[in-house]
């Protein structure tokens, strides 16, 4: 087996390569190695200075995650790096790929730092949960600034080479694609000048800008929303202002090691592996994807554009059919404008953006222009019979073994299926809108889905970089059926008694960007005034209906793009205010039913919202909707705002202990045991002391 850290001498240079595929994560056997060659290289007469360098694709891309929630074995990272910057003799680090987290950190205590034009640095630590905690935070304001510092540290972004360059990270940008070269060629250069080791953490950091520091805590505690981590690294990072380095990094090393023992480092790291995990499905092993480089797509608006700039972007070629000449021309405008909000965004260049264009799309009217598609895409409005007309005409001309999707939020892909000639070919695609931004995608697999196709949906993700959830049919899927479930608590606290401003207010406080009914605006109101008519004849008698937002529907009140909706927005205005009327029309609805209003805390308020939400998600595990427990929470977590460092509902619903949640689903069954029947699953785990994590292991 090669060891992960080799050490060579060329021409007085000692060589110190890293390399433990797939990306020299910083495991117990590399901080070994490194340690060992700083030591060898300090010994070496031959050699006068050194080079780290990454094998393979990247530099060092961070700490062995495998790692983390288990004690830690010597050598300590922060040791290591102490014992590179000490060194006698100038060490050079030479970044390629990525350096991130760890691996800055490592850069940083090294002496000097080149990199490659294309490469990448940052600590994302705080995406974790965590801080940087080998140094990062005395550091690298040493090197920035304390903005800089402020910035990278609290946001976790990664920069790129001539950034880095700007803020001084590193010391030269080199071209080509050798690390190991460019390290040789800036280390004979030093030793031509013969320049010493140059310390990071000797460096003066300056006087320390309290009102700076102020305003960032401030700004930085409103967009964590409740998460720790961001918070608490503007705390280490002073400290490189009120402490000599040696002191500031015991201060760093204390504020890691709590949040490492916290609630939402777990929450973080459950997000980090189910987001990996939910590729796991079982069509994997006994299938490979069809090929996939020509895509259709049914219908220009909202949903369709953002799709082909999404399929655009994966490097796909694009045909969008629309009904008519005027329509494919608006179309192509709307591709056009999302195009050019990438260029201005930075996210592609003019000469890309003009070349998809010319090259990789078309709007048209004819369907025969499919012909030679590998997958098409219908986009057309939620409506069954006008999917089912759209796919007699693709079955009619698309090729045999090409795929036919429906992008569908809530109807039932197996009817769909049925209407053609070839249900083998057909599968489910809920894409979240904005397509070409959010990065959810439900693959709704039909009971005749070849296992083909399903996995050709989830390459079709990855070409997409959007995160594939597998799904079984069902009203809804996995994201939608839990809304529905979790909306209807919202509402039947309403007319219950709490106000909407109330339970959104509750919920932004547990951590979501957005309260359901503040949602529902933005959604507008009308989309699931239609769902509600669609399901209305096949209601279970039992079910409790609340009619407050079919009230505000009949008055045309269908939210943001009304102006009004559950808020009442000003001109132009994206944030609503509470509506008095909105009140006046909840409580008409209570005193028709009779129904004396009660208050709700917040405390209540969030043990029904998620008790409906974790109930639900129980039923759709148990029924194989959902494979795992883990989907559901990369489902919630990647399309519907649940807030990341909770790690998802299910993640959540462990934390709380399942027996909590059972004994409210109880409590609340008294008063509806329709809605609130707690699910067999959810009472089969809490009885016996188990876990949906327990669940997760097991698939």
């Amino acid at each position: 087996m090669t060891e992960p850290v080799r050490y060579s001498v060329e021409d007085g240079i000692a060589l110190i390569a890293v390399d433990n595929p797939p990306v020299n994560a910083l495991s117990q056997a590399v901080r070994a190695g490194l340690d060992a060659a700083i030591a060898r290289f300090a010994e070496d007469g031959e050699a006068r200075i050194a080079v780290i360098y990454g094998v393979g694709r990247t530099f060092i891309a961070g700490a062995d995650i495998r790692e983390f929630g288990k004690p830690m074995a010597e050598p300590f990272l922060p040791d290591v790096i102490n014992r590179i910057e000490a060194s006698e003799k100038p060490v050079v680090a030479a970044l390629h790929g990525t350096a991130l987290g760890g691996g800055l950190e490592v850069a940083l205590g090294c002496h000097y730092r080149v990199i490659l034009a294309s490469g990448r640095v940052g600590l994302p630590e705080v995406t974790l949960g965590i801080l940087p905690g080998a140094g990062g935070t005395q550091r690298l304001p040493r090197l920035s600034g304390a903005e800089a510092a402020l910035d990278l540290i609290t946001s976790g972004r990664q920069v790129g080479a001539q950034e880095a360059d700007w803020l001084n990270i590193v010391d030269y940008v080199a071209e080509g694609e050798d690390a190991r070269a460019a390290g040789l060629e800036f280390a004979r250069r030093l030793l031509v000048e013969e320049c010493r080791a140059r310390r990071t953490g000797e460096i003066d950091p300056g006087t320390k800008d309290a009102e700076l520091f102020t305003s960032w805590r401030e700004t930085v505690s409103r967009r964590a929303r409740g998460q720790l981590s961001p918070v608490v690294a503007i705390d280490a990072i002073e400290a490189a202002y009120d402490l000599p380095l040696a002191d500031g990094l015991v201060r760093e090393r204390s504020l890691f090691t709590e949040l490492m023992g916290s609630d939402q480092r777990a929450g973080l790291i459950h997000a980090f592996f189910a987001e990996r995990a939910v590729a796991k499905i079982p069509e994997a092993g006994t299938a490979t994807p069809r090929d996939l480089a020509r895509i259709g797509i049914i219908g220009g608006g909202t949903m369709g554009s953002g799709i082909a700039v999404a399929a655009l972007a994966g490097g796909l070629t694009v045909t969008l059919i629309e009904r008519d000449a005027d329509s494919a021309e608006r179309a192509r405008s709307l591709v056009e404008k999302l195009l050019n909000d990438g260029v201005r965004r930075g996210k592609m260049s003019e000469a890309r953006r003009d070349a998809l264009l010319a090259d990789a799309f078309a709007a048209v009217t004819d369907y025969e222009a499919l012909a030679s598609a590998d997958l098409v895409i219908e986009a057309v409005f939620e409506d069954m019979a006008v999917k089912k007309e759209v796919f007699a005409r693709l079955d009619a001309v698309c090729r045999p073994g090409a795929i036919l999707a429906t992008n569908t939020s809530y109807l039932d892909v197996d009817e769909i299926a049925a209407s053609t000639s070839r249900p083998a070919d057909v599968i489910g695609f809920h894409f979240f809108s904005p397509a070409h931004v959010m990065r959810l995608l439900e693959v709704v697999v039909g009971d005749k889905t070849s296992a083909d196709v399903v996995v050709t949906g989830f390459a079709l993700a990855k070409k997409l970089k959007k995160i594939a959830v597998r799904a079984g049919v069902c009203d809804g899927f996995i994201g939608n059926r839990l809304l529905n479930a979790y909306r209807k608590a919202a509402d039947y606290m309403v007319e219950d008694g709490a106000s909407p401003y109330e339970i959104d207010a509750a919920l932004v406080a547990f951590g979501f960007p957005m309260g359901p009914f503040a949602v529902s605006d933005l959604a507008g109101l009308d989309i699931a005034w239609a769902g509600r008519k669609r399901r209305a004849a096949t209601r279970d008698p039992r079910e409790r209906v609340v009619g407050v937002a079919d009230r505000l529907c009949e008055r045309g009140w269908f939210g943001q793009k009304t102006g009004r909706g559950y808020y009442l927005y000003e001109e132009g205005a994206r944030r609503g205010k509470p509506d008095p009327e909105v009140e006046a029309i909840i409580a008409a609805e209570r005193t028709e039913k009779g129904i004396v209003p009660r208050s709700f805390d917040s405390e209540e308020i969030l043990r029904r919202y998620m008790a409906a939400m974790i109930n639900e998600a129980a039923k759709i595990v148990e029924e194989g909707i959902a494979l795992r427990p883990l989907d559901v929470d990369v489902t919630m977590l990647s399309g519907y705002g649940f807030p990341r460092w909770r790690g998802g509902p299910m993640h959540y619903a462990d934390k709380v202990g399942l027996d909590t949640i059972l004994a409210d689903l109880r409590s609340f069954a008294e008063e509806d045991p329709y809605f609130w029947t707690p699910a067999r699953l959810l009472v089969d785990l809490a009885e016996r002391g188990g876990t949906f994590a327990d669940l997760n292991k097991s698939a």
